[in-house]
């Protein structure tokens, strides 16, 4: 029984630090970003992009980003996204360094909800 607890007591601990890294680790803004023309990136493979996304995203998958030449305008600005936020943060990085303007958006749920609370 003292098992069981410790182990849900790390769960907890491991959960806690991963929603604040999440969580300090998103731009904020981004509804307005959008509003002004900035473009999605869903960096989640195509299986998981045709499971749901947001309208008018662009689904390359973050594989892909180590390429030279990339299919990306630099003068856009955009916006990283993924399944959980964890991949957002390193295409971001990824993009950052080949000159982009990008921004984190983290999960593909906390988008949407910038997104919604944007709109009202």
């Amino acid at each position: 029984m003292k098992t069981i607890g410790i182990i849900l007591g790390v769960c907890l601990v491991l959960y806690i630090g991963y929603r604040t890294y999440r969580f300090l680790n998103l731009d904020k803004g981004l509804g307005k970003k959008i509003e002004q023309g900035a473009v999605i990136l869903d960096v989640r493979t195509p299986s998981e992009y045709k499971t749901g996304h947001i309208e008018g995203s662009v689904n390359l998958q973050l594989s892909r980003l180590h390429a030279d030449k990339l299919p990306l305008d630099k003068d856009k600005t955009y916006i990283t996204v993924c399944s959980h936020g964890l991949r957002s943060v390193k295409a971001m990085n990824l993009l950052k360094e080949k000159g982009y303007k990008v921004f984190n958006g983290g999960a593909l749920a906390d988008l949407e909800s910038e997104i919604k609370q944007t709109e009202k």
